[in-house]
């Protein structure tokens, strides 16, 4: 480990060396709201931990506001993906990485940290402003489930950040996909595969028929589709009378999305009559998409604040979701911005110092432009 971190390098550290993978976030909870109650600030955990079968709420802090102007709320999730193996966060020619062959955890304890270090500065230095929320959800990478459960009318601010977009720091993500969820059952008849395999209907033959007609991957420039599990049969010398696969879409076109999804359900549809097999299909809403304009109130602010934080502002599009998706929904106006992670969700994850101190003065740039909004 490389001496003299930063504090919010240090901070982040700690944090990443916690695992949390979705639904068991309470170590990580507790670290996060010790941290704030350090401060002298209060914290309310809500009840969303025991609807969600989670080992944590969703914490929300409020910083009360000093002066007139546009108050903000800041979120991040505490949860990561599942990790493979131990978090040993290390600094090496100034990228924060794991040591283990595992996730670091960046995605998105990166934006925690940023949030909870810029915090502190305007408690301790007295900065004035014009009132900051902090909310940290559970259970946001496997649903958005923690930001669902949440009241978003206990927020007083109405423009909010959330900083969970592995890209360059400066990068303003305009717009996010409508996305369908697709889990898919076929069923068919078993039957010894070596004496009587003509009684048999092969659910897994009916599934990879219907997986091999499907259009996937990146189908145009705001539009994807994959199959992502697949599960099936009982025995190798038995014809597979169970076969299920689980499937998504995204689109930045809520109408295109519904058309690829009926073409979706007709493929599978037909691949389960040339089988001889029935299935059956669920779709639900995974997150509903949104799209900023550029002189939308929320992407003023963000480009004053990245170019008061000496850094150059670019725009993109995420084909991804995040907590910000279910505050839009609510009628709230929440923005994402990317914070520097890179190769997220893999054991390549890493971070580089400069850019979590970087978003830290971002963080402080966009409390002073609100305030200054009066």
């Amino acid at each position: 480990m490389e001496g003299g971190l930063s504090d919010v390098a240090q901070l982040f550290v700690e944090l990443a060396a916690i695992p949390s993978p979705s639904g068991r976030e309470r170590e990580v909870a507790d670290r996060v709201t010790d941290y704030l109650r350090a401060l002298a600030l209060s914290v309310d955990e809500d009840d969303a931990g025991s609807k969600i079968d989670s080992t944590m709420g969703n914490i929300l802090c409020r910083v009360e506001p000093t002066v007139e102007g546009m108050p903000l709320f800041f979120c991040a999730h505490l949860d990561t993906v599942p990790v493979e193996a131990g978090i040993e966060p290390v600094v090496e020619d100034g990228v924060v990485r794991n040591a283990q062959a595992s996730i670091l955890g960046a995605d998105d304890k990166s934006a925690v940290a940023t949030m909870l270090e810029a915090t502190r500065r305007v408690v301790a230095e007295n900065r004035p402003h014009a009132g900051i929320e902090l909310l940290f959800t559970p259970k946001e990478e496997v649903g958005l489930r923690g930001a669902d459960a949440f009241d978003a009318s206990r927020l007083a601010a109405r423009v909010g950040y959330v900083y969970d977009h592995a890209g360059p720091v400066g990068e303003v993500i305009l717009g996010a996909p409508y996305q369908r969820k697709l889990d898919v059952v076929f069923r068919g008849r078993s039957a010894h595969a070596g004496m009587y395999p003509e009684e048999g209907r092969s659910a897994i033959a009916a599934a990879a028929r219907a997986i091999a007609d499907l259009r996937l991957g990146r189908l145009d420039d705001e539009t994807t589709a994959n199959v992502g599990q697949i599960v099936g049969g009982t025995a190798r010398n038995v014809v597979p009378e169970h076969c299920a696969f689980a499937a998504e879409a995204r689109c930045h076109d809520e109408a295109k999305l519904g058309e690829l999804v009926q073409e979706m359900l007709e493929t599978i549809a037909f691949a389960a009559q040339v089988a001889d097999c029935d299935v059956e299909t669920t779709v639900e809403g995974h997150a509903r998409g949104y799209r900023f304009k550029r002189d939308d109130a929320p992407v003023l602010l963000a480009v004053s604040a990245l170019e008061r934080a000496g850094v150059q502002p670019t725009f993109g599009l995420s084909g991804g979701g995040a907590d910000a998706n279910v505050f839009n929904d609510r009628g709230l106006q929440c923005l994402n911005l990317a914070n520097g992670m890179t190769d997220i969700h893999t054991p390549a994850e890493r971070i580089a110092l400069e850019d979590l101190d970087r978003m830290v003065d971002v963080t402080l740039a966009l409390i002073e432009v609100a305030r200054d909004a009066a």
